[in-house]
């Protein structure tokens, strides 16, 4: 097998295991006044420990198998409506998360500050992104939202729990990239 086979065996491999703890870590619901899942945590995991680009193909991945109806969604749920929905652009909002922290992680490594600072600003496009979906999908639901309210529902409320989420996925990926790179020991 070529060194290119191994690669893109490599990668496939990377992102159908970044999209499978994607999807696991949706699954899990922190009860609080308002819920919340693992879901943003796993992504900002993946983007870490996997680097930029295979942690972008973990997000389209995960994206695709919930498109084409798979439980993979918060609360088991799958397929377009989910996307389609008031809160799908949060989801799709992945996908820039993903893009930002891709480039910044070519453009200035993988330094910790840097990296935190990619995360966050990927995370702040994904709020933008997906409060501006539900605003456009909730006035077709419901009839018209305005900014603050739109805010109040879909961003305060999991601003800390999700800085708290990029914090935990540094320290953890920061520890599984360690780990990866000691030599196995002998049995």
């Amino acid at each position: 097998m070529t060194r290119e086979k191994r690669r893109e065996t490599a990668d496939l491999t990377y992102a159908a295991m970044g999209a499978a703890l994607i999807a696991v870590c949706a699954w899990i619901s922190v009860p609080t006044t308002v819920p919340f899942t693992m879901q943003t945590f796993a992504v900002f995991c993946v983007l870490s420990a996997m680097g930029g680009r295979r942690g972008l193909m973990a997000i389209a991945v995960y994206l695709l198998l919930g498109a084409a109806g798979l439980p993979v969604f918060a609360g088991s749920r799958g397929g377009l409506g989910v996307l389609l929905g008031v809160t799908g652009g949060y989801i799709v909002g992945f996908l820039f998360t993903g893009i930002i922290y891709a480039l910044a992680e070519r453009h200035l490594g993988g330094r910790l500050w840097p990296e935190a600072g990619a995360l966050a600003l990927g995370m702040a496009v994904c709020y933008a992104f997906g409060t501006a979906w539900f605003m456009v999908a909730y006035a077709r639901a419901s009839g018209p939202v305005g900014l603050g309210a739109a805010l109040g529902m879909c961003v305060t409320p999991f601003l800390l729990p999700d800085l708290a989420k990029l914090a935990l996925a540094l320290y953890v990926s920061r520890r599984v990239r360690a780990l990866s790179r000691r030599p196995a020991k002998p049995a």
